[in-house]
């Protein structure tokens, strides 16, 4: 199986063909996502959020995205791992964004890195990218600004805001990302901005003309409870299933049902 470089990537907006993204926290789900080709695997700070249960990703450390993205790394063949910077690993100094994104590749085995920001993260993701560190981008609805941006609310839906979002972009191509991820953008704008850039656009609740797109896997399994935001597509209701099965497992477990002799040792 091919292993996919940030080569490849590039050469899929080329020739016009979509890019798949989906979010990992874990070896045994990276295996799976692997095995069936996705292009990319983000060990995102979404893992706040996903696994560990929190209202939004600022908690998250260093040291948590360490753990995660060595899991994933540790199940995967095929696929570019990105593991995402948490709040505070770039935003101090421009020192602390090279050494920490270092880090993340040196010790983590990620291949690239993701940060969130424009214009304002422009001059930590020239110098990641000096250091040999692939970045990847991410503008419009940014989890780590939730508190300026009031909520999580779609972004450049006003002319000032579809501006910004515009020479956003371009910083974040001129600084030497390899792509860039689009939050809930407006199609049109985001369709504007995919034809405006060399790069690669992963769209997130920003329509279908991005070069690719990324959802969390949780929510494409159907295991986020009743969260669900409207850019969310349910491949799969799982959370019935497992519900099933662990119902089942604890009847038979409580009726003397399991284990049988099928499953016990003589």
């Amino acid at each position: 199986m091919k292993k996919i470089t940030i080569l490849d990537i590039q050469k899929k907006k080329d020739e016009g063909k979509k890019i798949s993204m989906l979010t990992a926290y874990d070896c045994n789900t990276a295996r799976m996502l692997d095995e069936c080709k996705v292009d990319m695997l983000l060990v995102g700070d979404s893992v706040g959020n996903v696994m560990l249960g929190l209202d939004t990703t600022l908690p998250v450390t260093m040291d948590e995205m360490m753990h995660h993205t060595k899991a994933v790394v540790r199940g995967r063949k095929h696929s570019l791992v990105v593991a995402d910077m948490p709040f505070l690993s770039y935003q101090v100094s421009v020192e602390d964004a090279k050494r920490n994104a270092g880090l993340l590749v040196k010790e983590g085995g990620a291949e690239a890195v993701k940060l969130e920001g424009g214009e304002n993260v422009e001059d930590c993701i020239k110098a990641i990218c000096d250091m040999d560190v692939p970045v990847m981008g991410h503008i419009g609805l940014t989890p780590q600004s939730i508190h300026r941006m009031g909520g999580y609310k779609v972004q450049g839906k006003e002319e000032r805001q579809r501006e910004k979002l515009i020479a956003d972009a371009l910083a974040v191509e001129r600084a030497g990302a390899f792509s860039v991820v689009l939050e809930a953008v407006p199609s049109k704008l985001a369709g504007e901005i995919t034809e405006k850039l060399r790069i690669p656009t992963i769209g997130i609740g920003a329509g279908l003309d991005c070069d690719g797109q990324v959802l969390v896997i949780n929510d494409v399994l159907g295991l986020s409870g009743k969260f669900r935001p409207k850019f969310v597509k349910q491949y799969a209701q799982l959370e019935e299933t497992v519900k099933d099965a662990v119902s089942t497992f604890i009847d038979e477990v409580q009726t003397k049902k399991f284990p049988s002799e099928e499953f016990s040792f003589k």
